[in-house]
């Protein structure tokens, strides 16, 4: 019965997974903390899988990432890549993103695009936002350092086979795949939704929260005499009292103590609140917010504030900032804003102080979109210096002269000693997750080995496909993986679908390489939905899309890129 005990144990992690109500994180450390307690694993087994070389390999990059990102090279090309015929513009954007997808972290080249497309005016940002996004997944298909996915698969492999894959041999395949792809990504781009900030129709604003003191004296007079019928840019939508919802609001409703105001409209207009005596704006007093510049952010998927309320985290003492309002994708939020649980990808509207950009946790929290603050970046010598330094990392790890991890351990070490980035932001934003993530789901894998679970799960794939051969058996790794991206996150789906695909290739007794292709692949094929990839829900908000807009152009991209990948792989790596 182990083996079974295993397999039900991992269908149950699966279904942790896809509800959500897990972090996958806490789900896979605590899976792999079963499996050391029942002796599937023994403890210095289960440790060397935290330090799996390629695991350590993508935490490096990571790292230097963080130096990367802040490079002035990317916001002179999202200055410069939107300029002349809309169509041209769009196949520039998707074309740069691809090529610095496949060495940078995309979520940083998104991040650096996002703010310049979301304030430019020439062309409708929702036009531009998921091709920006799917445009990062294609480029980092085609090198090792392009995604964290083909990293995790690294891991995997070098576990399973004692061997690393090369920097570029994603490169054959993924390349025409990308190529392919983005040609029909582009023809797609025309059916995506046209919300131009001009359209006051179709314009999604925020919700501005106000308090009514218990001293008003606007208390017990009407909502017309008190002039909230006649403000300038704003619409009083609702009224929350004591529990209940007053929508719509009647020009004759007179106002309580404790009744909070729910205002939508054009949000640089915010100033009407301040004629108001004895109306707080979240719970602080409208003067002192408005005194402060006006900073719209997305919650990162680092954020520490995911599935937070602000009221839970008292965002004003951690940020110094307040919080004016709140949207999410195409939908409005009701109620008060401080007992609306947060998500990655949120939009922010935030009143900010002076003290705002000294606060160290800005980078790991938010992605910036628009509003006077902004980032430090490189000095033109410090970003030659670190951009040279990576190129020559990835150079001479291609041509085998030195290992990848070592030359970026030097290349971070050099950051480090030239001040470029300091052990305090290392510190910060170090991906503690992901490495529990990785090395939990390694620890798991080596399990499934020990128990005859991985036995059991190639003799199940052998007699599903006997009928139809390996190529069908290469197929249904694919599209588990698939499924299982776009179900859960893009690592965990790596993480759950490598042992099978590396079991499957052993049952056919046939190389095992085209399946952990399968797996790379398949991981990224993220297109359908913006829930399971960190980069569709930075852009899920500012773009104001519904869901069924990603589904619209992700289904005939999805198709085309998988059929890429189902013709082209056994080609170049044959079975």
């Amino acid at each position: 019965m182990t083996p079974w005990a295993v397999l039900f144990s991992i269908a149950v992690l699966l279904l942790l997974l896809i509800s959500g109500k897990v972090k996958p994180a806490i789900a896979f450390v605590t899976l792999a903390g079963l499996f050391l307690l029942f002796g599937f694993v023994d403890t210095s087994t289960l440790l060397m899988q935290y330090t799996n070389p390629a695991l350590a390999t993508l935490l490096l990059l990571l790292m230097v990432s963080l130096a990367l990102e802040r490079s002035p090279l990317l916001d002179w090309l999202s200055r410069h890549l939107l300029k002349g015929h809309p169509r041209l513009a769009t196949a520039r954007l998707m074309g740069s993103t691809a090529v610095l997808s496949a060495f940078l972290n995309n979520t940083a080249v998104v991040a650096a695009f996002l703010g310049a497309i979301s304030r430019q005016q020439r062309i409708a940002p929702s036009r531009l936002l998921i091709p920006l996004s799917y445009a990062s997944i294609l480029g980092g298909i085609t090198t090792l350092v392009g995604t964290s996915t083909n990293l995790v698969v690294n891991s995997f492999n070098l576990s399973a086979s004692g061997s690393e894959l090369g920097v570029f041999q994603f490169s054959l395949v993924g390349i025409p795949v990308a190529l392919i792809t983005l040609c029909v990504l582009l023809w797609r781009a025309n059916a995506l939704p046209h919300h131009r900030l001009e359209d006051t129709d179709e314009k999604l604003s925020y919700f501005l929260a106000a308090d009514v003191e218990a001293d008003s004296p606007m208390i017990g007079v009407s909502i017309e005499e008190n002039g909230l019928r006649s403000l300038n840019g704003l619409y009083l939508l609702e009224i929350e009292r004591q529990g209940r919802l007053i929508s719509p609001v009647a020009p004759d409703e007179r106002l309580q103590a404790a009744d909070t105001l729910v205002f939508t409209g054009e949000v640089s207009k915010v100033q009407a609140l301040q004629r108001f005596p004895g109306l707080n704006l979240f719970g602080h007093q409208a003067d002192n917010l408005l005194a402060t510049n006006l900073v719209e952010v997305v919650i990162s998927h680092e954020s520490e504030l995911s599935d937070k309320t602000l009221q839970d985290v008292d965002f004003r003492s951690m940020f110094s900032a307040g919080v004016v309002g709140i949207r999410r994708g195409g939908k409005r939020l009701e109620g008060q804003l401080g007992k609306i649980p947060l998500r990655v990808g949120d939009c922010l509207l935030l009143a900010v102080s002076a003290d705002f950009r000294q606060h160290r946790n800005i980078d790991r929290n938010f992605h910036l979109l628009s509003g006077s603050f902004k980032r430090p970046q490189l000095t033109k010598n410090e970003s030659v210096m670190t951009l040279g330094g990576f190129a020559s990392v990835i150079a001479l790890a291609t041509a085998n002269l030195l290992p990848l991890f070592h030359g970026l351990l030097l290349l971070l070490g050099g950051l480090l000693l030239l001040k470029v980035i300091s052990l305090a932001e290392l510190r910060r934003r170090f991906p503690f997750e992901l490495w529990l993530i990785i090395g939990s789901a390694l620890g798991i894998a080596q399990a499934m080995e020990n128990s005859g679970a991985a036995a059991v799960l190639a003799e199940g794939m052998q007699w599903m496909f006997s009928g139809y051969g390996v190529y069908a058996a290469f197929i249904g790794c694919y599209l588990l993986t698939l499924l299982l991206t776009e179900t859960v996150t893009n690592n965990a789906a790596a993480a759950l679908a490598f042992p099978i695909a590396w079991s499957t290739a052993q049952a056919f007794g046939v190389d095992p390489m085209p399946f952990v292709m399968a797996v790379a692949y398949g991981a990224s094929a993220c297109f359908l939905i913006p829930f399971g990839y960190q980069t569709h829900l930075m852009v899920y908000s500012p773009g104001r899309y519904k869901i069924t807009d990603f589904f619209k152009i992700g289904l005939p991209v999805s198709i085309t890129y998988s059929a890429a990948v189902l013709v082209i792989t056994p080609m170049v790596f044959p079975f």
